[in-house]
């Protein structure tokens, strides 16, 4: 065997290893103190330099400063939205039942952050379009990004038996992902 048939081999065995949902889990258990303290830390610091202690910009004035939280947050809607299709696919097609438990975490989250990003692009749209909402296809699509996470939420808790709750969440997942691309385009 040479060295890069061993590499490819102990990563193997890394990923199938932690491909167990309870070994996983357990280890997860472990490392979330580690990291939920810092990551909070770092993103407050982020949030408050941001906010207060930018410059303001020449033709936005100090309006432009909630673009530190607002892109960030729609980064990450669509970003975590693209996570949920993938733990779809891995759901629909292998069965895994650790891309379920992942999928039912970051719906939830998605939601949040995806309704921060439409309110924080309402406060920004009211200074410079003089209107909290236009129905053009930036916000739209975000938004309609934000009903596909509360239906994917929605599906999860709407059978009695979980998998068929699972299954149904998965293929609007996977079906909602064609919302991605417009978003990305229609800021472009």
């Amino acid at each position: 065997m040479n060295a890069t048939q061993s590499l490819t081999a102990r990563t193997g065995n890394l990923f199938h290893r932690y491909a167990n949902p309870g070994r996983f889990l357990r280890m997860g258990a472990k490392l979330q103190p580690w990291l939920t303290w810092p990551a909070l830390a770092l993103s407050a610091a982020g949030i408050v330099c941001g906010l207060f202690f930018s410059p303001a910009d020449w033709q936005q004035g100090d309006s432009v400063r909630i673009m530190y939280v607002h892109v960030p947050t729609a980064w990450l809607a669509s970003s975590g939205y693209m996570a949920l299709a993938v733990c779809s696919l891995l759901s629909l097609v292998w069965r895994h039942p650790l891309a379920d438990l992942v999928a039912v975490e970051i719906g939830p989250v998605g939601a949040a952050i995806t309704a921060v990003c439409l309110a924080t692009g309402s406060l920004w749209g009211k200074p410079m379009w003089g209107t909290w909402w236009v129905w053009d296809a930036r916000l739209t699509s975000v938004l309609v990004l934000f009903f596909l996470y509360l239906g994917h939420i929605a599906l999860i808790r709407a059978f009695d038996e979980p998998q068929r709750g699972y299954r149904a969440a998965a293929i609007l997942g996977l079906a909602g992902a064609i919302d991605l691309p417009i978003i990305k385009f229609s800021v472009q």
